[in-house]
């Protein structure tokens, strides 16, 4: 019985165009079905393999779609600490677009330090954002994709 190739799930929202475009070619290449999921309409090359989900706005309207849409196996491309822990535990995989991996051993510590972080600056401290993304996160990025497509996304 032939094993069913995983589909990779984009939280487009907060996704830079570069690694967009990463997945994009990727898909192309492995023939995954891949989703960019946004709360807005994305322009993407016309494709057999990546399509476009728009979602209502809201808050949380496309990590949502993506919960109820990803299964086991499937991966899951966000930066969304709190939408990532909830499908992990779901049994999807997750990876940044930075290429880090996101499991069950660090979820957790990261969700916290995430709240911590925002509890400071609720309080009015200032934090510093997340660094800018680079080219050196743009092969990282690229690098762990092609690893994880390599594992997982054979015809």
């Amino acid at each position: 019985m032939p094993t069913l190739k995983p589909t990779l799930w984009i939280d487009a929202d907060a996704c830079p165009r570069v690694a967009r475009d990463i997945i994009i070619r990727a898909a192309e290449r492995t023939r995954t079905q891949t989703w960019m999921v946004a709360n807005h309409a994305l322009p993407l090359p016309p494709s057999a393999w990546v399509k476009s989900r728009t979602v209502a706005q809201g808050f949380d309207a496309a990590d949502n779609a993506i919960v109820e849409a990803a299964t086991a196996g499937d991966l899951v491309i966000t930066s969304d600490l709190p939408l990532a822990q909830e499908v992990i535990e779901r049994g999807a995989e997750v990876m940044t677009t930075r290429g880090e991996r996101l499991t069950l051993d660090n979820i957790k510590s990261r969700v916290q330090m995430r709240d911590f972080m925002e509890t400071l600056r609720a309080s009015g401290e200032h934090t510093q954002g997340p660094n800018a993304y680079t080219d050196g996160d743009r092969r990282e990025f690229a690098n762990a994709l092609d690893r994880w497509l390599q594992r997982h996304a054979r015809s």
